[in-house]
């Protein structure tokens, strides 16, 4: 009878292949691009939940997310959305007409049928922005330079090669006995509790390890999958929505352009963005990776895009040449100017102030790189007053090192600096022979020393007494290291009434 049954299960096996039921979400879920009224949900489909041969292989069949409103008893809004090979087995739920300022809980599961599925694999909760009405509280976190390869260790990085890059050895990897859970950050942040997560670039590196160094989309792929397998990512996501740009390192290569005959190309760049973010609805082609978002009340922020409509970095800086493409920056200044938010918050993926290394020529800082099109943006700005009154911040990604740089022109830039120590490294400082800026113009109200991984914590906090004379909102920028020691902290209010707007014509 034993060997009876021992056969028949084997057949089941057999013939069964990969079920429904063999899969799972491994990954977990993660929720991206809310705003007041929309908010794409996504979970990729698994063949289990640990990584063989450094990735994580995909599933193919049903996954369905189940929404309700949190607190309130109602029949959830269900969506069944295949995962396929074309899609790296990932499937992503749109929800609309959602209201502002509210809650929500999303159940998911994987199943062909409801009588296939398994329960609710994973949850997620997430809260709508408050928008433009919303007379209420904020608070966001920005992060960059999440290096796994240098988090973990990796022989095949050029330790000669990165010294030359940062002007420092490399760091040593993580030790402690949590390494398996990942980034130390994140559990941080979750503590926190910020309304959002926003990852300015170099989400993962597609050029780190260098040898070899990831150029076809398998290997594209891979990067993301080891990333966010990690338990701290899957619990922060869980809890907390995200918003994501990209920078060199998750594009094509380090300080890389649309230009060069190599791997991976700026379309499957593209792709695989869309493809592995929640930037936008699943399979939205021409969707635009610049935006902006109205938080709450008092606070706008602006996500520009740097590098898909970009000038080759050897061009001579002059007019012609952009980071941004025409299209985006007059979408830019005429936003800019329509908006009557108290804070507007431009987040660029690479700096605008800084200072940096005198060798790169890749973004708005450097000498030879495209300063024309940040002067010319800074005077734009000085000459409709939208520089004037703590109104308006420039918050950066892509430098390993935190600091608050103020411009000869008065203007203001946060860099997030480096989420993992063994990624960050000590700044170039104003007046440094080696850095752009060497004649000292730019002003340092913080710059980070010692090094260390970490974030930035923003926070919008209203009037307390609208319409009262003496009171006004403010912003909170504090500087955290990864372990949630604060760093350094600064208040801004605004020193004129929020009501003034001016009229864009």
């Amino acid at each position: 009878m034993k060997l009876i049954l021992a056969i028949l299960s084997l057949l089941a096996f057999m013939t069964s292949g990969f079920g429904q039921n063999d899969a799972t979400l491994g990954m977990g879920a993660m929720v991206g691009e809310v705003t007041s009224t929309v908010a794409h949900v996504q979970a990729r489909l698994t063949k289990g939940d640990k990584l063989v041969d450094r990735d994580l292989a995909g599933a193919a069949g049903t996954i369905t997310f189940s929404l309700t409103e949190k607190g309130i008893k109602s029949a959830p809004r269900t969506q069944s959305i295949q995962a396929i090979a074309d899609t790296d087995f990932i499937a992503r739920a749109t929800f609309q007409n959602l209201k502002p300022g509210t809650e929500y809980n999303c159940e998911i599961s994987h199943g062909e049928t409801p009588k296939d599925r398994i329960g609710t694999e994973r949850e997620v909760t997430f809260k709508t922005l408050p928008g433009a009405e919303g007379n209420v509280a904020s608070k966001f976190v920005v992060v960059t330079g999440m290096n796994y390869a240098k988090f973990h260790g990796d022989d095949r990085i050029d330790k000669k090669q990165h010294l030359e890059e940062n002007n420092t050895e490399l760091p040593k990897p993580y030790e402690g006995p949590d390494k398996a859970l990942g980034y130390p950050a994140l559990e941080t942040i979750l503590k926190m509790k910020p309304d959002f997560f926003v990852g300015t670039g170099d989400n993962v590196y597609y050029d780190t390890p260098d040898n070899p160094r990831a150029e076809k989309i398998p290997d594209l792929r891979q990067k993301w999958h080891e990333q966010f397998i990690q338990p701290r990512f899957r619990d922060l996501f869980a809890a907390v929505p995200t918003y994501w740009m990209i920078d060199d390192h998750d594009y094509r290569i380090d300080d890389g352009d649309n230009s060069g005959d190599y791997d991976p190309t700026s379309q499957v760049a593209r792709d695989l963005m869309l493809e592995q973010l929640p930037v936008a609805a699943m399979n939205d082609r021409d969707a635009k990776t610049y935006r902006t978002h109205r938080v709450n009340k008092d606070l706008q922020i602006w996500y520009t895009e740097n590098r898909m409509y970009r000038s080759d970095n050897a061009m001579e800086d002059g007019p012609k040449k952009t980071i941004w493409g025409a299209e985006q920056k007059t979408w830019l200044k005429k936003t800019l100017l329509e908006s009557d938010a108290t804070f507007k918050i431009l987040v660029s993926p690479t700096p605008m102030i800084g200072p940096d290394d005198l060798r790169k020529t890749d973004n708005h800082t450097n000498i030879g790189g495209f300063r024309h099109e940040r002067d010319e943006f800074f005077g734009w700005l000085k000459e409709n007053e939208l520089d004037k009154h703590d109104r308006f911040f420039i918050v950066c990604g892509d430098r390993h090192w935190q600091y608050l740089s103020v411009d000869s022109t008065g203007i203001e830039e946060f860099s997030c600096g480096a989420l993992i120590d063994a990624n960050s490294r000590l700044g170039r400082k104003p007046g440094d022979p080696a850095s752009t800026d060497p004649e000292g113009l730019i002003k340092q109200a913080y710059v980070q020393n010692p090094r260390s991984g970490g974030f930035l914590m923003v926070e919008s906090t209203p009037n307390p007494n609208s319409g009262e004379e003496g009171t006004a909102a403010k912003l909170t920028f504090t500087w955290h290291d990864e372990k949630g020691v604060v760093l350094h902290t600064t208040e801004k209010k605004p020193r004129f009434p929020a009501s003034k707007k001016i009229e864009f014509f």
